[in-house]
């Protein structure tokens, strides 16, 4: 069965498209009221009309706290509260760490790392007056493990995924959960540079769909989850389970 979201206020970053898009979309079929964020105003503009009277978008940049002021306000005087907040909004780039420009590493910092830093700051007290919430960071599997090419980036999600189970412990008191998801390869904008859904390195053969990603979300956000925190879970196809052999083992007979 589907979590049933009724009655719940949703804060969804990097909403205007992607997995963010996927994600809004899934919690306001589930019952939801969503507040989608990001700094692309008429891609948020129109996938929160598309959504109804349950959807509400904010022009809002993850690395300004006042942003995040401003976002978490609308959440509670649209809603009436605020239950869950999606630390979805990314950037990306790979470059081998020799090439990579230090400008570059202080961006996705300042994007996949503090802005879910101010993210958790700023709804803790929101939730507590609820009665409790669940965060979730939306991660990679470049923060289960290295990759080539993503030290800058990977830098950024395995700080995710610590600042994650720090949270889980000091919001765990307050009724908070606080959750990692990894992503693999999922067919996104920003995955549209592979050209293909074909990924070998996974044991499933293929890129993830934004849906696969939403439904995790959508089960970390629920009840159905009421005593997972602080974990880090992998949509990922397995790809991060370890690396896949050039050619299939041969069997003793072979």
């Amino acid at each position: 069965m589907a979590p049933d979201l009724t009655g719940r206020v949703a804060l969804v970053t990097g909403a205007a498209r992607g997995m963010g898009e996927a994600e809004a979309r899934l919690l306001v079929a589930l019952g939801a009221r969503v507040v989608l964020t990001d700094v692309r105003g008429a891609e948020g503009e129109a996938t929160a009309a598309s959504l109804g009277p349950a959807a509400r978008f904010v022009r809002h940049d993850v690395t300004d706290e006042r942003s995040w002021t401003t976002a978490v306000s609308t959440a509670v005087d649209t809603f009436g509260g605020l239950d869950v907040l999606v630390n979805n909004a990314a950037i990306y780039s790979t470059s081998p760490m020799v090439d990579e420009d230090p400008a570059r590493l202080e961006a996705l910092l300042r994007v996949n790392l503090i802005g879910p830093f101010l993210g958790i700051r700023a709804v803790a007290g929101a939730m507590r007056a609820r009665g409790g919430g669940s965060v979730v960071n939306i991660s990679s599997q470049a923060g289960l493990q290295g990759i080539w090419g993503h030290g800058a980036y990977g830098a950024a999600k395995w700080g995710l995924r610590g600042l994650t189970k720090t949270a889980a412990l000091e919001l765990g008191p307050d009724g908070i959960r606080v959750n990692s998801v990894h992503p693999g390869a999922i067919a996104t904008a920003m995955t549209a540079h592979l050209g293909t859904t074909a990924h070998p390195a996974a044991p499933l053969g293929r890129v993830g769909q934004p849906e696969e990603v939403a439904r995790l979300v959508a089960f970390l956000a629920s009840d159905d989850a009421s005593y997972l925190s602080g974990a880090e879970l992998a949509v990922d196809g397995g790809a991060s389970a370890g690396r896949m052999p050039a050619l299939p083992p041969k069997g003793p007979d072979a």
